[in-house]
């Protein structure tokens, strides 16, 4: 403890503690802080001499920063002398108070920028609701740019090349003629492909039926009344041969849920089949006779298509196997999944659909079908040639409202009714004509993009949003879409910013389903990596019981369990303490959890907390901060630092070298002597000594979330770590206690993501006060879902924009 004042900028002595209460920010900082961040040595760029703690608003993008590492209890560093927790405390309070005083009087909304595309989903959803079209068209898009942990609809990484406008002059086309009815220029082919690794053996979706197993339920929109061939082909092993072939088993088609045809595959082939697992096989004696290699290659899985009539519409066209139980004979075989399912041809096991094919239309067999879409669109239908000017300017007028978000004027319909006319010469009917103004709909700028427009304001200063830009961010935030109807209006009447109207709408947007798929679908699989499961790779070796389906089953037991946080409006804090999930059988069997039969997923209770229980248990999560064939406390410890705890931390240096290969020489030590060993290097030490630590709490869990006691090298595992402020871990209940200890901390977190997330650009440090408002607010409601969504939309950053720099100055 000084004895003496230090004099700071301004002349600001800061006094010496005092033993009545908690030391002021000046003291704890001329005690406890000074020796590293002065002039001289300046760590992490700040020197305390030149801030006025007093008036940490006279630099509060290093002040925020201050407050996080002191949250964090991370500074001063571990070992060096620390004050108690309540001059912690103390200090981050004042500190808070004298920047968010500052921030009251002159709050500071940020600048989105004025140009914002839509991405990908953001354009899918917009058709969807545009058309009442359940179709996904992301993968006909350029993918949408991201870095930096952030989000993909971050208005600065949303650029705009030429592949984007070709692409969508092309989904612009295919999508207007499936909605208008038009028929396609010529029959095409769509096909399902089935990966390999996932396994058929349990019913595979509920829009098949009960007792089937296997295949794909297809949801597929024929464009025109006509003439279809569904084909389906078997699925084959590395070396081309049918698998499952060596008894009869019968093959379900059906449209929606009528059956058109069953087939029987498998137990036709004749003569002497090759020895197990040797299908292919190139030596004398593996192979099997002519006729059963011609089976297994040719003809076992030929003229299995059907030929019919459909409707126009979206319809589901259902391929599956009527599930037949049996169990081999002989002693029990260790289970093999991995490489064994593309090696083997399993003779005697069960065949498995490979894809499905949809082509058509080969000739229409009606007049133009009412389908959905052309519902939402048609809504008047000419009887005349003189009626069908009146009908198409209703017609667009409607549409390019819903499209543009945002009232239309003549010139607007003008444009499109142009469009119409050509269309309409062209192609020789009034449905063309509104096919091909449809089209340039969805190519202008006004659909394609949010524009921010700035008002004659003060150049930096803060201004509120119109109505009408309110509705926009809003449902891109909850629904991930366009506004609706009900929104579009109360922005038109400059009603939807009034208080109570507005947080009714939030109210009744969250309450539709489309709110829980943007926010579990796009919103938390964003944050919490889900989009990354699918990329996962798992050694075979290793997990020789890994396969697709337990992956799709993690993930889905995810987006299930964040769903139900929603839909019940519960405390975000039941994302880490929660007593249930949601698993199959496959799933449970893997978790241990008893007493869980059939593949549809239901909730479950979890009688060991120490064990599972909250996001930091589940497999989807475990799985993406590992390798293929070991766990990694820097992967896990990472990803909780930056999405649970809310600490982002920096890349590795250039240059540093990452790799933990083992090397020749005795048995490799423990991952936590061979991290302990990296820690040596000082370019890693500063990052690696707060990361590794945290992550070995999580080691309990193998490389796809199974629990173990023992590690990869055969030794018990030791899942003690400690936190960046010295704290000791111990497993999941530890870190789960940890962060419940602090009920802000991880509330705080979420918002700061959700936050990010609905303005469409990062958090900035002017932010920070606007982010500690929402979540006091809703500490007194329980830190529900909708009190931080709520929050959120009532914030300043979420309702006003500052204006440019450069803007016109109207004093």
């Amino acid at each position: 403890m000084i004895a003496a004042g230090l004099v700071l900028a301004g002349g600001v002595t800061l006094p010496a503690q005092t033993p009545q209460g908690p030391p002021s920010a000046e003291a704890l900082i001329a005690e406890y802080c000074v020796t590293c961040h002065n002039p001289r040595v300046r760590a992490a760029g700040i020197e305390f001499e030149t801030l006025d703690p007093s008036n940490p608003a006279s630099d509060a993008e290093t002040w925020e920063k201050v407050l996080v590492r002191l949250r964090a209890g991370s500074m001063p560093p571990v070992g060096n002398p620390r004050p108690d927790a309540a001059s912690y405390a103390a200090v981050v309070a004042a500190l808070e108070t004298g920047l968010e005083r500052a921030w009251a009087a002159n709050p500071e909304p940020g600048r989105i920028g004025a140009v914002h595309r839509l991405n990908r989903v953001e354009y899918n959803n917009a058709i969807r609701d545009l058309f009442a079209l359940d179709l996904d068209v992301t993968a006909l898009l350029p993918g949408d740019e991201t870095a930096d942990g952030r989000f993909d609809n971050f208005a600065d990484s949303l650029t705009i090349s030429t592949a984007h406008l070709e692409r969508y002059l092309s989904v612009a086309r295919q999508v207007t003629r499936l909605v208008t009815g038009l028929p396609p220029v010529a029959a095409g082919v769509e096909t399902l492909e089935i990966p390999l690794h996932v396994l058929q053996n349990d019913r595979q979706s509920e829009d098949l039926p009960i007792g089937s197993r296997g295949g794909a339920a297809v949801r597929h929109n024929f464009p025109v009344d006509g003439e279809y061939v569904i084909r389906v082909r078997l699925q084959r092993q590395y070396q081309a041969y049918l698998k499952g072939m060596g008894w009869p088993q019968q093959l379900d088609v059906r449209l929606d849920g009528a059956l058109l045809e069953r087939f029987v595959v498998g137990g036709q082939a004749e003569g002497r089949p090759a020895a197990a697992s040797f299908a292919g096989a190139c030596e004398v004696g593996f192979a099997g006779d002519p006729e059963w290699e011609e089976y297994m290659q040719v003809t076992g899985d030929a003229g299995l298509e059907v030929r019919l009539s459909v409707e126009a519409g979206p319809h589901v066209v259902g391929v599956s196997f009527v599930r037949e139980l049996w169990e081999p004979e002989g002693l029990p075989q260790p289970l093999q999944r991995g490489r064994v399912i593309g090696n083997d041809q399993v003779y005697m096991d069960y065949a498995n659909v490979g894809s499905v094919e949809i082509a058509g239309p080969f000739a229409m067999t009606g007049a133009v079908a009412d389908t959905p879409s052309r519902e939402a669109v048609f809504v008047c239908e000419p009887e005349a040639l003189s009626e069908e000017a009146a009908c198409a300017a209703a017609i667009l007028e409607r549409m390019s409202r819903k499209a543009y978000r945002r009232p239309v004027g003549e010139g607007d319909v003008r444009t499109l009714m142009e469009f119409f006319e050509t269309g309409r010469s062209d192609g020789g009917s009034f449905d063309a004509g509104i096919q091909f103004a449809l089209e340039r709909m969805l190519v202008d700028p006004d659909f394609l993009l949010r524009v921010y427009r700035d008002p004659d304001a003060p150049g930096g200063r803060p201004y509120r949003l119109s109505d009408i830009e309110l509705a926009s961010r809003l449902s891109f935030f909850v629904w991930s879409t366009i506004p609706d109807d009900r929104l579009l209006e109360l922005a038109e009447q400059g009603r939807l910013s009034e208080p109570g109207v507005l947080d009714a709408e939030v109210r009744r947007m969250l309450a539709d389903d489309r709110a829980v798929r943007a926010l579990v679908g796009d919103f938390a699989s964003q944050w919490l990596n889900l989009r990354r499961v699918p990329e996962v790779v798992v050694d075979p070796g290793v997990y020789p019981h890994y396969d697709l389906s337990l992956m799709e089953g993690l993930r889905t037991e995810t987006e299930l369990f964040v769903a139900s946080t929603i839909t019940e409006d519960r405390s975000v804090i039941d994302l880490i303490d929660a007593d249930y999930t949601f698993v199959n059988e496959r799933l449970a069997r893997h978790y241990g959890i008893p007493g869980v039969y059939g593949s549809h997923f239901r909730r479950v209770h979890l009688p060991d907390r120490e064990q599972r229980g909250g996001l930091l248990a589940h497999g989807a999560l475990l799985s993406t901060t590992s390798y293929p064939d070991r766990t990694s406390p820097v992967l896990r410890g990472k990803w909780l630092m930056d999405n649970i705890l809310g600490l982002p931390t920096p890349p590795p240096p250039a240059g540093v070298d990452t790799d933990l290969a083992d090397t020749a020489g005795p048995a490799p030590p423990t991952m936590r002597e061979r991290l302990e060993a990296h820690r040596a290097n000082p370019a890693c030490r500063s990052c690696h000594s707060v990361i590794d630590p945290l992550g070995f709490s999580l080691e309990n869990f193998d490389v796809i979330g199974g629990w173990r006691q023992f590690d990869e090298s055969g030794r018990p595992v030791d899942a003690r770590g400690t936190t960046v402020s010295g704290a000791s871990v111990d497993g999941l209940s530890g870190l789960r206690a940890l962060l419940l200890d602090d009920a802000e901390a991880f509330p705080r977190t979420v918002t700061e993501k959700l936050l990010a997330y609905a303005l469409g650009r990062r958090v900035e440090y002017y932010d920070k006060p606007a982010v500690r408002r929402i979540v006091r607010a809703a500490a007194e409601d329980d830190y529900r879902w909708s009190s931080l969504i709520l929050g959120i939309v009532r914030s300043v950053p979420f309702r006003m924009r500052s204006a440019a720099e450069d803007a016109t100055t109207a004093e």
